[in-house]
């Protein structure tokens, strides 16, 4: 057995949602660095083109595409624009800190629109085509907190939407075993990102997260890039509908 081929995924064409920063760009890169060719795409558009840039600077092959996950007709016109393909990696997503006694319907609607809606929406605009040429493989960022509440931030509409996540993958699993494409998720702890690199000025709230994390630590978006990888390749060839927890252990206590 060639285990290093496994790997291997040159030929395979890839497309990563939310590529423009953080994870998503990380796992562009991943993928790219193992020989797929990435259309980066997110809903800036310069910002998809950054990251495609540098991945070209490297010496892979990227493109970058401005891409809503809200927006069905969007996502199925791109679809029909480029050959099926062999890897989809929904990352696109957001999140916002409000009691749910104060949380509005839009401000619902927007996180579940996107996190949740949208990794469906984006899952079928592509799936269909990976679906009928029989092959691929389908990787959703979830997160722990489709498994626990987080503390001490107020965000039960973005745990929904994840947990949400985790179960639409099981059942999309389900549904396509069978036609060759398979469909799995990866459940983050906290990354450190721009994003969560800015509320370190929060008086106590990173180290409430630290004390609560086996390991001590956030993570690295290069650590979540690297299991979307073994997930996007021949490696993980037997799975399908799992969730693997990337948390440093969070969820294990």
């Amino acid at each position: 057995m060639d285990y290093r081929a496994k790997q291997d995924l040159t030929g395979r064409l890839a497309l990563v949602t939310g590529a423009g920063q953080g994870i998503g760009a990380a796992i562009a890169q991943a993928l790219a660095a193992t020989g797929a060719e990435v259309v980066c795409t997110d809903i800036l558009p310069d910002r998809a083109e950054e990251t495609a840039a540098c991945l070209r600077d490297a010496g892979g092959r990227a493109q970058a595409r401005a891409l809503d996950v809200t927006d069905s007709a969007g996502i199925d016109a791109l679809a029909a624009e480029l050959p099926p393909l062999d890897v989809l990696v929904c990352n696109a997503g957001i999140v916002t800190n409000t009691p749910a006694e104060d949380m509005t319907d839009d401000e619902w609607d927007r996180v579940i629109a996107v996190n949740l809606s949208g990794v469906f929406r984006t899952c079928r605009g592509f799936g269909r085509r990976m679906v009928a040429a029989g092959r691929g493989s389908v990787v959703n960022i979830g997160s722990m907190s489709g498994q626990i509440v987080n503390v001490p931030q107020p965000q039960c509409h973005y745990n929904a939407s994840k947990a949400g996540v985790h179960h639409l993958t099981k059942s999309l699993a389900v549904e396509w075993a069978t036609r060759g494409v398979r469909v799995n998720a990866v459940a983050p702890t906290y990354i450190e990102t721009p994003l969560l690199i800015a509320l370190k000025d929060q008086p106590g709230l990173v180290s409430r997260w630290l004390d609560m994390t086996p390991m001590g630590r956030m993570g690295q978006p290069h650590e979540i890039a690297s299991v979307v990888q073994f997930l996007a390749s021949d490696a993980s060839s037997l799975l399908t509908g799992a969730i693997i927890a990337a948390d440093a252990g969070y969820t294990s206590i």
